[in-house]
């Protein structure tokens, strides 16, 4: 009985050990956040990009009627200052609605991955749009796959209309959180200053 015991104790040891380290890898390391959003190819120097998009069929939009969203692409980038070894985060946004017509982007910086505010040892994107212009909340899903975004409003301008004042996107019943998924650089290059695009390519 006793080594049955000291067997049962020492594989619980191991597996708290084991969970630990997960956390401890996955979630709250800001290197290992990185390598998680970027597949594990970080750029020692110049910008680190990934780009996740989802498209909603027919079918989708017919379930979720409140829906606006049919397209959403996200391009997040990350690279070393001078004045901060850290990593700084930045994000372009590309939507487009079925009750406008065009397409829509924004675009901000994300600074560092906090912890959420509901798990304390889990990390996300924060990323705010300038002149209060709201933003988006990034975080790793489905075995890093994916991410979800989350919104409340977020500033948008339309891409064929450059010279139109920005307006807003209010997240409805069903435009608050939308799952991404990692698709090649070439998906976001819509989003991509001329400079990054052509950085994006050297990068492959």
């Amino acid at each position: 009985m006793h080594v049955r015991l000291t067997t049962i104790a020492i594989l619980a040891a191991a597996t708290v050990m084991a969970a630990g380290a997960a956390r401890a890898e996955n979630t709250g390391n800001p290197e290992a956040f990185a390598k998680r959003l970027f597949a594990g190819s970080v750029a020692d120097a110049g910008k680190s990009y990934a780009c996740f998009t989802r498209r909603y069929d027919a079918a989708h939009l017919v379930r979720h009627p409140q829906q606006k969203v049919t397209a959403m692409k996200l391009l997040v980038s990350a690279e070393t200052v001078p004045e901060d070894p850290a990593l700084n985060y930045s994000f372009s946004l590309g939507v487009n609605f079925r009750d406008r017509k065009g397409n829509f982007a924004t675009s901000g910086s994300c600074g560092h991955p906090t912890a959420e505010q509901e798990g304390a040892d889990k990390l996300a994107l924060g990323c705010g749009v300038d002149c209060d212009g709201g933003g988006v909340q990034i975080e790793m899903a489905n075995a890093d796959k994916s991410v979800i975004v989350r919104l409340e409003h977020v500033a948008i301008w339309n891409n064929e209309k450059p010279d139109d004042e920005r307006t807003s996107f209010n997240a409805g019943t069903d435009d608050k959180a939308f799952r991404l998924d990692r698709v090649s650089l070439d998906e976001c290059k819509s989003l991509m200053p001329k400079n990054d695009e052509l950085a994006s390519l050297e990068q492959k």
